[in-house]
C-alpha cells in the first residue's frame, strides 16, 4: 500500500513503472477509487510510469468535511505529484477526474505533454440538478442516489449481462464516505473550465462512451470542439466508464493517440 501525508491530507495513491521520463496519470470519477483503472492502467507499463490515486473524500485517501471546490482537487494531485518528484505527465481523467486534469493544464501547462479526457465536459450539469442530489445525499445518504447512477453509468445490456459486476460497482459507490461524495458534488456543481479549456494548445483525446448516460456523446463533443489540437472518438457500446465496460476499445484509441504524438 502506497500513501503519503499532504498537509492535513493522508493521499493513498498506486505508482509503477518508476524510471520511465513521462508519468500517465489517471483521475477517477466521482464515488470511484484508483481501481476504476485495474484492466487499462497496466496496459501501458513499460511505456510510462502508471499512477493511479484516490482524490479526497475517495477510496483510502482522506475525506474532510465538505465544501470542497475543484481547486481543492487540482492542489492535491499537484501536491502528490510534487511530493513524488514528477515532472513531465500526459494525464486521463473520467467525468470529474476530467475536470481535475483540465484544471491542472490551466494552472500548469508546462508539465502536461498531452490529455485524455473521458466521458466529460468542461461543466458538467447544472447547479439545480447538483443540489437535488446533494440534498437527496444529505437525507438518505449515497445508496439514495445509487440505482439510478448505475442507470447512468452503465448500459442496460450491459446492467443485464452482468448484474454480478454490477453490485461491485453499486458497492464501491455507496461505500464512498458521505462526506466525499457531497464534497465532490459541490465541486462539480460550482466547477467551469470552458474558457481555461478553450485556450489549449496542447495535443487532447477526449472520448466518450456511445450510450454514456452522465455526459452523453453530444456534451462530449462540445468539449471536444473548445480545444483547437483535439480529436473526438466514440467507444461503441460503452457507457460513462469505458475504462470498466470497454477497456480495449478505449487501449487501442489511447495508444494510437499516443504513438501518434510520440508519447510511446
Amino acid at each position: 500500500m502506497q500513501f503519503i501525508k499532504l498537509g492535513d491530507q493522508v493521499m493513498h495513491y498506486r505508482m509503477r513503472g518508476e524510471g520511465a521520463q513521462t508519468t500517465l496519470v489517471f483521475a477517477n470519477s466521482l464515488g470511484t477509487d484508483l481501481r476504476l483503472w485495474d484492466r487499462l492502467a497496466p496496459a501501458f507499463d513499460g511505456n510510462f510510469c502508471v499512477l493511479c490515486y484516490d482524490k479526497r473524500g475517495h477510496g483510502l485517501s482522506s475525506a474532510p468535511p465538505p465544501p470542497y471546490s475543484l481547486a481543492d482537487h487540482r492542489d492535491d494531485l499537484i501536491n502528490l505529484l510534487d511530493a513524488l518528484g514528477i515532472a513531465d505527465i500526459v494525464l486521463c481523467g473520467d467525468s470529474v477526474g476530467g475536470l481535475i486534469v483540465q484544471a491542472i493544464a490551466e494552472r500548469q501547462p508546462d508539465r502536461v505533454k498531452a490529455l485524455v479526457l473521458c466521458d466529460t465536459a468542461a461543466r458538467i450539469g447544472d447547479e439545480a440538478t447538483w443540489n437535488s442530489r446533494i440534498e437527496a445525499a444529505r437525507n438518505g445518504g449515497v445508496e439514495a442516489l445509487a440505482d439510478a447512477t448505475m442507470e447512468r453509468w452503465f448500459s442496460e445490456a450491459f446492467r443485464r449481462r452482468n448484474t454480478d459486476e454490477i453490485q461491485i460497482w453499486r458497492n464501491m459507490l455507496v461505500r464512498t464516505p458521505l462526506d466525499g461524495f457531497i464534497g465532490t458534488m459541490m465541486a462539480l456543481r460550482d466547477a467551469d473550465q470552458t474558457a481555461a479549456t478553450g485556450a489549449f494548445d496542447l495535443p487532447a483525446l477526449v472520448v466518450v462512451g456511445s450510450e454514456d448516460g452522465s455526459t452523453p456523446p453530444a456534451v462530449v463533443r462540445e468539449l471536444a470542439n473548445l480545444i483547437d489540437n483535439s480529436e473526438f472518438h466514440v467507444i461503441a457500446e460503452a457507457g460513462h466508464l469505458p475504462c470498466v465496460d470497454q477497456p480495449g476499445k478505449l487501449q487501442e484509441v489511447m495508444t494510437g493517440f499516443f504513438r501518434k504524438h510520440q508519447l510511446m
